[in-house]
C-alpha cells in the first residue's frame, strides 16, 4: 500500500490515442476533460512555438475545473517546412496532406504542458522526423477509403496503415502517435506527480 495521497491526474484532451498512451506507461488520468480551445495558427506563428502554445492552452482552459489535480494537455503538429498541414476533416484536405508528404521528410511537432496543483507549470516541445516513400495513386486511394485519415493531423495516423509508408523515422515515435511518453513521465514526475501505489496514476 502507498505510503502517499494520491493526487488526481486530469487529461485535457478528447484523443483516445492519448489515453490508450498514458495506460500504457501506468498513468491512467483519474478524469478526463476535452479543452474548447481555438487551434487556429496565429499569423506567422511556426509549427513548434504553435504546438507549444496550444498544449498550454489547452490545459488552463480546464485547470479552474480540477483544484487540487495535475493537469497535462499536449498538441500535435504535423509541419512540412514552415508550413503547419491542418487535421484533416474532409478527403480532399487529407489527399493534398498526403499528396504533399508523398516522397519527402516531415516533422511532427509534440507540444506538451502539465501544471502541479501549486500552479507550477512545465513544458515540453519534441520533434520527430518523419519520411514517407513516395505514395502511388492506388496507395493514396487505397488509405482515402479507409477513412482512419479523418481528424489527423497531417491526414494520417502512424499506428494504422500509413504505417507502411513510413520509410525512416527519427525521434520519438510516441509523439507522433499523440503523446512523447518519455518527456510527459519525465515532466510529471519532476512537478511531483506519482503514480498510486496499485501502479495506477
Amino acid at each position: 500500500m502507498a505510503d502517499f495521497k494520491h493526487t488526481p491526474l486530469v487529461l485535457a484532451s478528447a484523443s483516445p490515442r492519448r489515453l490508450e498512451l498514458l495506460r500504457q506507461i501506468g498513468m491512467a488520468p483519474d478524469r478526463v476533460a476535452p479543452a474548447d480551445v481555438d487551434e487556429t495558427p496565429r499569423r506567422h506563428e511556426l509549427p513548434g512555438p504553435h504546438a507549444r502554445r496550444l498544449a498550454e492552452e489547452k490545459a488552463r482552459a480546464v485547470l479552474a475545473d480540477f483544484p487540487g489535480s495535475y493537469v497535462l494537455a499536449a498538441d500535435t503538429v504535423v509541419a512540412c517546412g514552415r508550413r503547419i498541414l491542418p487535421k484533416a476533416e474532409t478527403e480532399a484536405e487529407a489527399r493534398a496532406c498526403l499528396e504533399l508528404l508523398s516522397g519527402r521528410r516531415h516533422r511532427v511537432f509534440g507540444g506538451v504542458c502539465a501544471i502541479a496543483p501549486d500552479g507550477r507549470a512545465g513544458h515540453r516541445l519534441v520533434a520527430t522526423v518523419v519520411e514517407f516513400k513516395r505514395l502511388s495513386a492506388s496507395e493514396l486511394d487505397a488509405y482515402l477509403a479507409g477513412g482512419e485519415w479523418r481528424g489527423k493531423a497531417g491526414g494520417y495516423a502512424i499506428q494504422g496503415r500509413a504505417a507502411v509508408f513510413v520509410s525512416f523515422l527519427g525521434g520519438s515515435y510516441s509523439n507522433v502517435v499523440g503523446l512523447p511518453l518519455y518527456e510527459v513521465n519525465n515532466l510529471l514526475e519532476g512537478l511531483g506527480y506519482r503514480r498510486g501505489g496499485d501502479g495506477r496514476s
